[in-house]
């Protein structure tokens, strides 16, 4: 039972990958991303080894110390991850050893687990690609979204292409206003100001997968620095010394 001095940085994670679902280029990102909300303690990745697909995961495991899980293939076109991994998290969970889990993939299968893993009290965070269907995503405590862990960098000869081409075909960004709003709502004491940090934290329960870098924003607060026109910020300097930062909605 977690105690109420409980900090974050005392957690301990497992992180469990879906060998199939994951990329290894990415694995040192995937580890400092769930290493922001605990120490990661257990480290396995799961899939049929004795498939040519899963060679690219050799040298990655040995560098990371990530342990192999094999679960061969029974059926040709079926993820056969999926069981040994729930299982494994299952038995994880029940032997207390970890305070909160990291389920890395884009599969909407995990979405039980990723459940019955918060029904039980404990942390859940999940990263994958954006296209990860939503379910598994609100299921989550947090989740993140690999295409925020690498920015892409383009060619100056694509960019200026693309700059001449109709925005229509572009993949529209959402607009982050209404759903600042909503959690300033939540968050805003009586004074009509909110702490950035409180207002950082309903934004995740809103939506498990905001993200401000999905925006091209590095922190929250530059985030909502972008939209002066509808937020304002002060900061104001704590009795030790850090600035704190608030948020209130303009007139």
């Amino acid at each position: 039972m977690i105690g109420s001095n409980f900090q974050p940085g005392d957690r301990r994670i497992a992180v469990l990958i879906d060998g199939d679902n994951a990329q290894p280029s990415l694995i040192e990102k995937i580890l400092a991303e769930a290493s922001k909300y605990g120490t990661v303690t257990i480290r396995r990745t799961y899939g049929d080894w004795t498939t040519a697909n899963m060679g690219g995961w050799k040298e990655t495991l040995q560098t990371y110390a990530i342990q192999p899980i094999q679960q061969f293939r029974y059926t040709v076109g079926k993820n056969a991850t999926d069981s040994a991994m729930i299982i494994d998290a299952m038995d994880t969970l029940y032997s207390g050893s970890v305070d909160g889990f990291c389920l890395v993939s884009s599969d909407s299968d995990y979405t039980r687990l990723a459940t019955r893993i918060r029904e039980k009290g404990f942390f859940v965070m999940g990263i994958g690609q954006k296209k990860t269907p939503r379910a598994f995503v609100n299921a989550c405590d947090i989740f993140v979204y690999t295409e925020n862990l690498v920015p892409i960098k383009q060619p100056a000869k694509q960019v200026e292409h693309k700059r001449s081409t109709k925005k229509s075909h572009e993949p529209q960004t959402p607009d982050p206003v209404p759903l600042l709003k909503q959690a300033f709502d939540i968050a805003v004491q009586d004074d009509g100001w909110a702490f950035l940090g409180t207002l950082g934290h309903h934004m995740r329960q809103l939506d498990p997968g905001f993200d401000a870098r999905t925006y091209g924003h590095s922190q929250l607060s530059t985030l909502i620095r972008a939209y002066s026109k509808v937020f304002e910020i002060k900061e104001v300097k704590s009795p030790e010394g850090n600035s704190v930062i608030y948020v209130r909605l303009r007139e």
